[in-house]
């Protein structure tokens, strides 16, 4: 049963409740402040779309010292009423416990895909910790294609603000649909539905003494549905309300993290992706609305400052691996004023392959390559913001509908080099 059977507190409630339908995971750290509005929404969901389905609630945490694990035991909705719901006839089973292991989101989900598997649960779904805008439909729209639509992985479908999510709209979305065939538009979306059997499939990969148990986890989960031909849905949840973050503020530790675990499984997986010719969309559930978003700040001239240093600096990198064509764009780009700064598609597009190609080929060491590519990345989301100022979510949309197809359609170039 992997690094849960040992713990004899677990597994006298593992034999108590034998088997469920349900299972929602919530991994945490010091997450006292949300985790009771996160809990409550799940206990709704449950209550008001699963009444007969016997249901476990697993909060997966990671040590924290505020209470969070408390909380979660001491979170019940006391009116159901109030919410419009009957008393479901049987209670939510809730397991709180720290994971064992690296410390990070993958060895969370790891105990909560081992207490699936325990339980031979039909569905699960796991949750962020500190979501803000998260209802009860939620845990309809994650769990129900799987439970009633024979899906075997809901990745999540978000309203964000155009400037939020600029990894995933820069390089994961369009590197992921062009890899390997499927528009899933946030496969690192941090909110997932999947099956009891896909649960189980995740368990047997060797992954979880590597990056992906401390970061990685969500491109790891998505990327291994698709490739193994899972069957693959999205869900449109509304907004997704967190901590925004300043697309030009330090992001170089996820987007290394991140796109390192990308540049891992293309590894994995080069004898599938390089067999995909087109992409196809993902079957999209849920009705879709417009919604209120929070701004999202950012700083142009120090986004620009940093890419300049960068260019200056890592010169030298650049030209280890990157063709003229680009080294010669990046130095004219370096002294631009923000007015007339631009970084075209097609040549963003094939820097992100070079870089795939440099990790492929070991041709310099991945920490230096993927920190090297910081600088470049916060130029490029510049000149996003840039262009996109005054574009309404729309028209950002198909500015990064036409990024991606740049990426499709260069893919064969990914081919040639790689091999």
């Amino acid at each position: 049963m992997g690094s849960i059977a040992f713990r004899k507190e677990i597994q006298e409630q593992l034999d108590r409740i034998k088997e469920a339908d349900i299972l929602v995971g919530i991994p945490s750290y010091n997450n006292a402040r949300t985790i009771g509005h996160v809990v409550s929404a799940v206990q709704a969901g449950l209550a008001k779309y699963f009444p007969d389905q016997k249901a476990v609630l697993v909060n997966s945490d990671g040590g924290s010292t505020d209470g969070t694990m408390d909380i979660v035991q001491k979170t019940v909705i006391e009116d159901f009423q109030s919410i419009l719901m009957q008393h479901r006839k049987d209670r939510v089973f809730k397991i709180a416990l720290p994971y064992h292991g690296l410390p990070g989101k993958g060895s969370a989900f790891r105990t909560i895909f081992e207490i699936a598997a325990a339980l031979n649960v039909k569905a699960c779904a796991v949750v962020d910790s500190d979501l803000r805008s998260i209802t009860p439909e939620w845990i309809e729209l994650l769990i129900k294609p799987v439970m009633e639509g024979g899906f075997d992985y809901v990745a999540p479908l978000y309203h964000r603000h155009k400037y939020d999510g600029t990894i995933t709209n820069s390089i994961v979305y369009p590197l992921t649909r062009a890899l390997y065939g499927k528009r899933v538009r946030q496969p690192i979306g941090g909110d997932f539905g999947f099956s009891g059997g896909l649960a189980k499939f995740y368990l047997t990969k060797n992954v979880w003494d590597t990056d992906v148990a401390r970061y990685g986890i969500d491109i790891w989960m998505t990327t291994t549905a698709i490739a193994n031909n899972f069957k693959v849905c999205q869900s449109f949840l509304g907004a997704k309300i967190h901590d925004p973050k300043d697309p030009g503020a330090d992001l170089s530790a996820m987007l290394n993290q991140v796109v390192g675990a990308t540049f891992d499984l293309m590894e994995t997986y080069s004898s599938i992706w390089s067999a995909i010719k087109i992409s196809e969309p993902a079957p999209t559930f849920g009705f879709r609305y417009a919604v209120g978003l929070e701004p999202v700040s950012v700083n142009i001239e120090r986004m620009l400052e940093r890419f300049r240093l960068g260019v200056r600096e890592l010169g030298d990198i650049y030209k280890s691996f990157l063709p003229d064509k680009i080294t010669d764009f990046l130095s004219r780009a370096e002294t631009l004023p923000k007015e007339k700064f631009h970084f075209p598609d097609e040549l963003w597009v094939e820097l992100i392959y070079y870089f795939a190609i440099a990790a492929h080929k070991k041709l310099i060491n991945k920490e230096h390559l993927l920190k090297s590519l910081t600088p470049l990345y916060i130029g490029r989301t510049a000149a996003f913001v840039i262009e996109t100022w005054d574009s309404g979510v729309e028209e950002v949309e198909d500015k990064i509908e036409r990024l991606c197809a740049g990426f499709e359609e260069k893919k064969d170039n990914l081919r040639y080099n790689w091999d």
